[in-house]
């Protein structure tokens, strides 16, 4: 939602009816409101597509097939390659917006033990996701973001010191990944990291 965030231009479609509630319940309604904006996005000239919501992974098959240029739509992709830069014992914090709406299937991993190396932690309960709940949602200041990534990052790193690093699932999350790198001395990934990826690789 920042056009300050990439050197990149960046073009927008909304997805009709993508409330907040419906993205993290995985309604499947949403399924064709999504593939029409990705469409939509290609035929103003879009050479990669990703989304405003992690959760839009549950889609991402769907969106993937509608269209002929790289799909990222979740930050959520990069977590198999996160877990082979890492020594197995070490374990990585998938944040997420709302742990409660998170599902086994958005992770993509099918072996028990590279499973057992991901920690969820979620900010539900915070002012972000009560904001973001709302129709539509009030903007949220960058001071509260920080106090609900702040608070989640220190509850998972108490209850696993071996975290290695964290890998942002929400979208908003990015405006405080240069706090949490600094406080913490761990990588932080997120879905820019993704973005960039994806427009280098047709740029």
């Amino acid at each position: 939602m920042n056009p300050a965030t990439f050197d990149f231009p960046v073009i927008e479609e909304t997805v009709e009816g993508g409330w907040v509630d419906r993205v993290y319940r995985g309604d499947p309604a949403l399924e064709p409101a999504l593939v029409a904006a990705a469409q939509r996005l290609v035929e103003r000239g879009a050479v990669a597509i990703s989304s405003s919501c992690g959760y839009f992974i549950r889609y991402h098959a769907a969106v993937a097939a509608s269209v002929n240029v790289p799909v990222a739509t979740s930050s959520l992709l990069l977590l198999p390659a996160l877990l082979r830069q890492f020594p197995p014992p070490a374990k990585i914090a998938v944040l997420v917006a709302d742990s409660t709406s998170f599902s086994e299937d958005m992770l993509g991993i099918d072996n028990p033990r590279e499973r057992a190396r991901v920690v969820i932690g979620g900010v539900e309960g915070g002012t972000l996701v009560r904001n973001e709940l709302m129709r539509p949602p009030p903007p949220t200041e960058l001071a509260d973001i920080e106090v609900d990534v702040v608070n989640c990052v220190t509850r998972v790193r108490t209850a696993h010191p071996d975290i290695a690093t964290i890998l942002f699932e929400c979208t908003v999350f990015p405006c405080v990944a240069p706090v949490i790198r600094r406080t913490t001395g761990l990588p932080v990934y997120d879905v820019t990291t993704l973005c960039r990826m994806a427009m280098a690789s047709v740029t």
